[in-house]
C-alpha cells in the first residue's frame, strides 16, 4: 500500500518499544536501537511482554504474535540503519540529544528518499530538520501512551518538509499502521498537548493550593466530564518530568 516497508526506531523505552510493536503488528520489517546491550535486553523484553500480552487478551492471534516477533531485530549500532524507509527517533525528550540522533542518521541512512521522524511531543521540528542535509524529509509523527492502543498520531511537519514527505508519512500511518492522523504544525504543543499541559496544571495548582482534594479533582473529572482518568493520575502516568518538559 506504501513504498515503506523497512521501519527503524531509535530508542526502545515505554514509547520506542510502543511504536516498534505498532510497527511489527502492522507487516513492517523493524530494527530497533538502543544504547547498551542492557537497555536493548530491556526494551526486548518489554516488547515481547506487550505482545504476549495482547495475544492472551485475544487483540491478536498466536500465530500474528509469532510474526510480529519474527519482524523485529535489535542493534546498538545506528549503522545497521542504512537501509531503513523510515526511522522513527523516539528517546528521551532532550533536544541535543536529539538533535545529535538526527545528525548520526543523517549520516548513516543511505536511502534517498528515507524519511527521518521524531516522536518528539514538544521540541520543534526544524531545529531538528535542520541539522541534517534533508531537512525535506524530517517530520514529527507523535504517537500517544500506550502506542498499540492508542489510535490518534500527530503529524508536524516542519517548514522546510516536503509534500512528498508529508503524503507518504500520511500514507503509512493511516493505511498500514491504522491509525487517525491529525496534522498540527509546528509549534509549542501542537494540538493535544497545547491543550492538555494547561489542563494538567491547573489540576496541579488547584491541589497545591488546597482548593480540592487530590481524589475529589480526579473524580470530578472521571464522574462529571466522563474522562477516563483524572488529570493528576494522568500526570503521574505520562511522568511529570515530562509534562514539565512539554
Amino acid at each position: 500500500m506504501t513504498d515503506i516497508e523497512r521501519v527503524g526506531v531509535v530508542g526502545c523505552g515505554q514509547m520506542g518499544a510502543g511504536i516498534a510493536e505498532v510497527c511489527a503488528r502492522a507487516g513492517l520489517e523493524v530494527k530497533v536501537a538502543e544504547t547498551t546491550g542492557d537497555a536493548l535486553e530491556l526494551g526486548r523484553t518489554r516488547l515481547v511482554n506487550s505482545l504476549d500480552r495482547a495475544a492472551e487478551r485475544g487483540k491478536i492471534s498466536e500465530a500474528e504474535r509469532d510474526s510480529a516477533v519474527a519482524r523485529l531485530t535489535f542493534t546498538t549500532d545506528l549503522g545497521e540503519f542504512h537501509d531503513r524507509d523510515l526511522v522513527i527517533e523516539a528517546v528521551v525528550e532532550n533536544e541535543q540529544v536529539k538533535t545529535e540522533i538526527f545528525q548520526v542518521l543523517d549520516q548513516v541512512v543511505t536511502r534517498p528518499d528515507a524519511i527521518l521522524a521524531s516522536n518528539t511531543s514538544s521540541i520543534p521540528l526544524v531545529k531538528l530538520a535542520v541539522a541534517t542535509s534533508r531537512p525535506d524529509q524530517v517530520i514529527g509523527i507523535h504517537f500517544f501512551n500506550p502506542a498499540p492502543v492508542q489510535q490518534l498520531v500527530e503529524l508536524i511537519p516542519a517548514l522546510t518538509t516536503g509534500e512528498g514527505t508529508i503524503a507518504r508519512t500520511e500514507a503509512v500511518v493511516g493505511k498500514v499502521l491504522g491509525k487517525h492522523a491529525i496534522r498540527a504544525q509546528d509549534r509549542s504543543g501542537f494540538v493535544v498537548n497545547a491543550l492538555l499541559i494547561p489542563y494538567l496544571l491547573s489540576a496541579i495548582r488547584m491541589f497545591e493550593a488546597g482548593t480540592a482534594s487530590r481524589e475529589d479533582i480526579d473524580n470530578g473529572m472521571e464522574l462529571g466530564c466522563a474522562h477516563p482518568m483524572g488529570p493528576l493520575k494522568l500526570a503521574d502516568l505520562i511522568g511529570l518530568d515530562t509534562v514539565a518538559s512539554v
